[in-house]
């Protein structure tokens, strides 16, 4: 999904900065709050973003100018909401461009957007959606997990269609769509469980915390 270092043409670059820099900073507020509230939680935060940033780092090629791997963007979503994660995401891609070469600082803000704000905004929507409906928590958090690796992936099939829109852009968007989605959807299923996996452990040493994070099942905390 990471977009390589000066893919996009300028304006894109300019645009998806501009997007993406309103939701961090108000992430930047989120986290405060959080932290002032949940001091505790600081600790989970951090394993969040090294969950973030382990998985997205795991790449395979893909498309031209992009690559398919995890996301981890999920479970961030759940516990801290899609503004929160969207911080964590910044901080985990500033990272990868500067010391693994995976992404790009003049496609970072298109990278926050779909990996931290789309994907995320999506994962939480299922999450709490799933939880209204009594659905248990472990099997909200797989399908928040696995389509928010999936509509991070969409969204960057948008942004490269965007960009690059040839023949039309209809064309271009389905041959993103179609090619990502080979390697894309058996890695989100296989995040959706990884996910799980580690939802459960928290449910057993965390309860409290997730509790006061609003994270669990009604029928749960």
């Amino acid at each position: 999904m990471h977009i390589m270092e000066g893919y996009l043409p300028l304006t894109w670059c300019i645009i998806w900065f501009i997007i993406s820099f309103i939701i961090v900073a108000y992430g930047i507020y989120q986290i405060k709050k959080i932290a002032d509230e949940t001091p505790e939680s600081k600790s989970l935060l951090a394993v969040i973003g090294a969950f973030m940033f382990i998985l997205s780092s795991l790449k395979l090629p893909s498309v031209t100018g992009s690559c398919s791997h995890p996301c981890g963007n999920g479970l961030g979503a759940a516990l801290f909401g899609p503004a929160v994660t969207a911080v964590l995401a910044t901080i985990v891609l500033i990272f990868q461009a500067l010391l693994l070469a995976h992404g790009g600082l003049t496609t970072l803000g298109a990278n926050i957007f779909s990996m931290g704000i789309v994907g995320p905004f999506i994962a939480w929507l299922v999450y709490k959606g799933c939880l209204k409906v009594n659905i248990s928590s472990t099997i909200a958090i797989f399908f928040a997990a696995f389509l928010g690796d999936l509509l991070t992936y969409v969204t960057t099939s948008f942004q490269l269609a965007f960009a690059f829109p040839t023949p039309t852009f209809g064309a271009a968007l389905t041959a993103f769509l179609t090619i990502f989605a080979v390697t894309q959807i058996p890695l989100a299923i296989g995040e959706g469980i990884l996910t799980v996996i580690i939802w459960d452990r928290l449910k057993v040493y965390k309860p409290k915390l997730l509790d006061k994070l609003g994270a669990l099942a009604p029928n749960e905390t």
